[in-house]
């Protein structure tokens, strides 16, 4: 995820400073002068990286941080505190319309930004929150950009307004308002067309689409991965067409993630939503207070609480449970927690968001957690008969075999999996209702390191 080599730096600003009882003004200047480094290199515009590390400064350097019992963790409370500023302290959401209404918004953005799958993304959401979108495709450049958001639409549920590509995008606009009202929707999500850079005859449409429709929210739509490229287009934009708020896509891939710290700065406009993946479900909103604490190493619990509770139902959490304490767990029950942890985004998505995971420890559980082994695992399962999977027990050489060829692996494989399986559930009776009330281990099964 992006920030993970800016996190690991900041840690290991931070324990410099934890080792020191009290802290001097040269402490300070050389903690944040590496702080300033760190920054730079998550590609975090230099100006919006100098008025951070000024601010950050001449806070730490007070008295009451200086002569306070614990100026260390003081120091990185004013570091929290200043990229919550940073970001824009409080969460911002999209203003709609009030009821019998349209809400109309304008995703705008370059091409190759994600703005198609984002307009997609924020119709699920808008649409799990109770209105009834439409999305409305204005890129008459790109029929492959029609049919995307058709696709897409449909796996959301959202009908896709289209008349084409040989009809004006503001006259798309026009008619899909009409066809929006005369069938209850309420909110209307123009898709416009990108282009590989700006110019200005991109920005001439998306005027003509601000005369011809009411246009009530402006989004921008920015590669994270562009770093201090994303400023640039975001102050074009906000000085040709006005933007009321953004949305960063790729912020799970191998991105320095400098533009989340600079856009809000730079352009004075709120990140409303950050991209986390490729499903369409991969859209969190964006809370810069638990942005700041994921960027300091300190976890986002409540993203992950919110992400368990909207991916994994709490019936069959209790029936595993039961099935845990009485040890009466089978194969099946490993894959429907597979199952629940691909939901939530998978092993590396809830390793970033647990407290105190660095770059470096989160590449040592990846490691230990190898999700390439936890594959193969699942192919040895899918490969069992539902009874062999409900009762391990009559896995005999010849099942096993034919189990090993259909999963594409060594019989070796299949037995160490049934042998661990088969201690896992000894250990499990042997402490029976004692979970979680003392005594615990750990046991390690097919990679996945459960605490039993």
């Amino acid at each position: 995820m992006a920030f993970e080599s800016l996190t690991e730096k900041l840690q290991n600003v931070f324990k410099s400073l934890r080792g020191k009882g009290r802290l001097s003004e040269d402490d300070v200047k050389a903690a944040l002068k590496e702080v300033k480094l760190a920054l730079l290199e998550a590609d975090v515009n230099f100006k919006v990286v100098r008025r951070f590390t000024k601010a950050v400064q001449e806070k730490a350097i007070g008295q009451d941080v200086m002569n306070g019992l614990n100026p260390a963790q003081m120091v990185i409370k004013i570091v929290n505190d200043e990229l919550v500023s940073l970001m824009g302290s409080e969460t911002a959401t999209i203003a709609f319309r009030g009821p019998g209404e349209v809400t109309v918004i304008m995703m705008m953005g370059l091409q190759g930004a994600g703005k198609t799958t984002t307009a997609a993304k924020l119709a699920g959401k808008i649409k799990s929150s109770g209105r009834r979108p439409l999305l409305v495709a204005c890129d008459v450049y790109r029929p492959a950009a029609i049919k995307q958001l058709q696709i897409n639409g449909e796996k959301q549920g959202v009908e896709v307004f289209s008349l084409g590509d040989q009809v004006a995008p503001e006259e798309i606009a026009r008619q899909a308002v009409v066809h929006a009202k005369a069938h209850s929707l309420n909110v209307v999500i123009l898709d416009t067309a990108g282009r590989l850079h700006v110019d200005e005859s991109m920005m001439e449409e998306l005027q003509r689409i601000r005369e011809t429709v009411r246009v009530d929210q402006t989004i921008l739509v920015v590669d994270a991965m562009t770093g201090q490229d994303a400023v640039n287009v975001a102050q074009t934009f906000e000085e040709k067409i006005g933007i009321d708020g953004v949305i960063l896509t790729k912020m799970d891939g191998d991105t320095r993630g400098g533009a989340a710290l600079s856009v809000k700065a730079t352009v004075g406009k709120p990140i409303l939503y950050v991209g986390m993946g490729e499903k369409l479900s991969d859209l969190e909103q964006f809370y810069p207070d638990r942005m700041a604490s994921r960027i300091l190493g300190m976890g986002d619990v409540m993203s992950l609480i919110e992400k368990a509770q909207e991916n994994i139902d709490e019936e069959k959490a209790r029936e595993m449970e039961k099935k845990i304490k009485k040890a009466t767990f089978g194969f099946d029950d490993y894959l429907e927690s597979m199952a629940q942890m691909k939901k939530m985004g998978g092993l590396s998505s809830i390793l970033g968001m647990l407290p105190g995971i660095g770059g470096g420890q989160m590449q040592q559980l990846e490691d230990a957690m190898d999700e390439k082994l936890m594959a193969r695992t699942e192919a040895i399962i899918l490969s069992m008969t539902p009874q062999e999977r409900s009762n391990p027990d009559i896995l005999n050489l010849q099942r096993k075999q034919r189990i090993a060829k259909g999963a594409g692996v060594d019989i070796s494989e299949v037995n160490k999996l049934v042998k661990q399986f088969g201690e896992a559930r000894k250990m499990m009776k042997q402490f029976g209702g004692a979970m979680g009330g003392g005594r615990r281990s750990k046991f390690n099964l097919g990679g996945l390191k459960l605490p039993f």
